[in-house]
């Protein structure tokens, strides 16, 4: 059903839902975690980022192959390996949004606890400020996917203008030193880099963002294409450029130890009242990122729903056409995981959780990448252009490398989520007979 214009995502919103989904709270933290292996850090981010834009490009290309598809890597997935292998994409990732959602809304809270200390003091005031912003947005969401698409230009913009203003005057006051030593990782050079990209690599998660809703967008066999590559694009320039100006300000041995990196740059450029700025922004990113998460996450189950691997309830609209259920149930998970980060004793099991969704945001990559080489390959056309399977080996070398640098508890409860649901898998195939495969255009 073509909704119309009026309710379909530009390339505008498009492009803000990838920039704002990959740019959340957690990158303020990254330069000080990178300043304990030294500029070579750095280096790590310039590899990070060429896999993540090689990773865009093929996302991009498997939006056109798999025309008419909805749901991204999972209908990517289904179309290259069949229906088991989507649907474990997409009960992984629809499972690791609603975790990430919540890890998400307690960074929130945290970000609005520097401008409002007795947030920090109060913690019942704290969950609640967080549950309000949650709730908030899941209701913008389910006014529609156009208001959900304006909420997240204007947080994108807002949250790019502390980094944007950290990048410019930390690169007037950069100062070459504060780079050195070089490599401070007691590792060698490509062990430095390793751990470096293992670090960095998970501030691309969302790239994939564009491609979820595709039946949302308009035109979107140019639309989602772009807006990935251009998305993925911003936000490395951001990544990049941010880190190389708070670590070319602040020596490597203070940077290493600061628990607000960005806040600390920001005080050196505008005085007291830049921390609160920077406050300001993480709150924003992480209120942006929300709303850009709560809407995949109701998009990821709505396109499995329709080929009938979740329960139809899921794929039911309202007259917005918006697949309420989803909304609503991936919120009340992820408030009853914020609300577990109210006693101590359940923040092991919340840090838990975190860890347990990690595999399942890269799995879908790599289910990707695979997806690519095979749908690509089908057509003797493709198999003449040797640049086809070069992006695809490079995909999927990226994306096996981000699985790697999980660690390996990430791996293994990452699996143990993955085959829970299984005996999901095995009800629903028992009730309804497998729908058609989606159209595929290879060429």
């Amino acid at each position: 059903m073509d909704t119309g214009k009026e309710n379909k995502l530009g390339i505008w919103m498009t492009t803000s839902l990838v920039v704002g989904n990959m740019i959340g709270a957690g990158v303020f933290l990254l330069p000080a975690a990178l300043a304990g292996l030294g500029g070579i850090g750095l280096v790590g981010w310039g590899v990070s980022a060429v896999g993540a834009l090689i990773l865009a490009r093929v996302l991009g290309r498997l939006s056109t192959i798999v025309r008419g598809s909805i749901g991204g890597p999972y209908a990517y997935a289904r179309a290259g390996f069949g229906p088991f292998a989507g649907f474990l994409v997409a009960w992984g990732y629809w499972n690791s949004i609603w975790i990430a959602n919540g890890a998400i809304t307690v960074a929130f809270i945290g970000a609005m606890g520097v401008l409002f200390p007795a947030l920090e003091t109060h913690p019942l005031a704290g969950v609640g400020t967080g549950l309000a912003a949650l709730w908030l947005l899941t209701w913008v969401n389910a006014l529609g996917i156009t208001r959900s698409g304006r909420m997240q230009v204007v947080t994108t913009l807002l949250k790019l203008l502390p980094m944007a203003a950290v990048i410019f005057g930390g690169l007037l006051m950069f100062d070459p030193q504060h780079l050195l030593p070089f490599n401070t990782s007691g590792r060698t050079g490509l062990g430095a880099i390793a751990a470096s990209g293992a670090l960095t690599l998970y501030a691309f998660l969302g790239l994939e963002s564009a491609t979820v809703p595709a039946d949302k967008v308009r035109n979107p066999n140019k639309t989602i294409p772009r807006a990935t590559l251009l998305g993925t694009l911003v936000a490395t320039v951001v990544y990049v450029l941010s880190t190389l100006a708070v670590m070319g300000m602040i020596p490597l041995a203070e940077l290493a130890t600061s628990p607000a990196p960005f806040a600390d740059a920001m005080r050196l450029l505008a005085g007291p009242w830049g921390g609160g700025l920077v406050a300001g922004g993480m709150a924003v990113a992480a209120f942006g990122a929300l709303n850009g998460w709560i809407l995949i996450q109701s998009q990821v189950g709505r396109a499995t729903a329709r080929d009938g691997l979740f329960p139809a309830v899921f794929s039911r609209e309202n007259k917005h056409e918006v697949p309420v259920f989803g909304l609503v149930a991936g919120s009340v998970l992820s408030s009853l995981l914020v609300l577990m980060h109210l006693s101590e004793s359940l923040v092991e099991q919340f840090s838990f959780m975190i860890l347990l969704s990690t595999l399942c945001t890269l799995v879908p990559y790599l289910f990707s990448a695979a997806a690519y080489l095979r749908l690509s390959g089908q057509s003797g056309k493709s198999r003449q252009k040797a640049g086809v399977w070069v992006l695809g080996w490079l995909a999927l070398a990226f994306s096996a490398w981000a699985v790697y640098g999980a660690g390996q508890n990430a791996v293994l409860w990452g699996m143990v989520l993955l085959l829970s649901g299984v005996p999901v898998y095995a009800y629903m195939a028992t009730r309804k007979k497998e729908p058609p495969p989606t159209d595929k255009n290879p060429g």
